[in-house]
């Protein structure tokens, strides 16, 4: 199975090695690592030019996950994964495992756990997401995966559509919603830290992208014609206090 690697840049010039080399250093061969720079103004893309093997497309876009439809759009991969230009592969076998994963349980799609890092100091952890289990009721409860650790093969982008522009920050919780509650497609979980992610997401930098994210995710669950309980979304953001303990 050949596994393609999506990482959207814009101005990354601090981080994107990192996520480069955790690429590369993987221990599984068959794969692809495809990259789309946002037309960044600082010393991103001769970064990416000199550590980077794979395709790289460099011009504007209309925000991260335009540019990951882009990736989407022109992977090879039976399996897609998507890596953000500041985070990075916890080990270097996180995709032999996936892939491992994917043929002892002809599932759809794998996730795991991620932990978030201090963005100077990566070696000081400050949240855990552990995923743990999922079921059908998983969502109504609040839970989602952690993005980076999700893999799905190509063919559901293809049958049930890529990220959905107009939800903004919640365009990764949206498209999880739909392939694994809407179309309930088989996903399997890999309990390992798949991803090192720096702290600081666009979401949740301050209180107002956060209500605004929360209507995102409302609206997630009406245009898929899916019903949450009352008390589903204000779950959601405190699962994070968890993530603290």
């Amino acid at each position: 199975m050949k596994v393609s690697i999506i990482t959207a840049a814009y101005n990354s010039a601090e981080t994107i090695t990192d996520t480069i080399l955790s690429v590369q250093q993987q221990t599984y061969s068959n794969m692809e690592h495809i990259i789309i720079d946002g037309a960044s103004t600082d010393k991103t893309l001769s970064i990416i030019q000199h550590w980077h093997k794979g395709q790289i497309i460099s011009e504007k876009d209309n925000g991260i996950y335009h540019a990951m439809n882009k990736g989407i759009a022109i992977a090879n991969g039976d399996i897609i994964g998507i890596l953000n230009s500041d985070d990075f592969y916890s080990s270097n076998n996180v995709i032999e495992q996936i892939v491992n994963l994917f043929q002892q349980t002809n599932c759809d799609a794998v996730y795991g756990d991620l932990i978030y890092v201090d963005a100077q100091n990566t070696n000081r952890i400050k949240r855990k997401w552990i995923s743990g289990k999922y079921s059908r009721a998983s969502f109504l409860y609040g839970w989602m995966p952690p993005h980076p650790t999700f893999f799905i093969k190509k063919k559901y982008y293809q049958q049930f559509g890529n990220f959905n522009l107009q939800l903004g920050s919640a365009a990764d919780y949206e498209l999880m919603l739909r392939m694994l509650l809407k179309h309930q497609l088989q996903a399997a979980y890999l309990p390992k830290v798949l991803v090192t992610m720096r702290i600081g997401g666009i979401s949740n930098k301050t209180i107002r992208n956060r209500i605004f994210a929360n209507k995102n995710d409302r609206l997630a669950w009406v245009i898929n014609d899916l019903k949450p309980y009352f008390f589903t979304l204000y779950l959601k953001p405190l699962r994070k206090i968890i993530q603290f303990i």
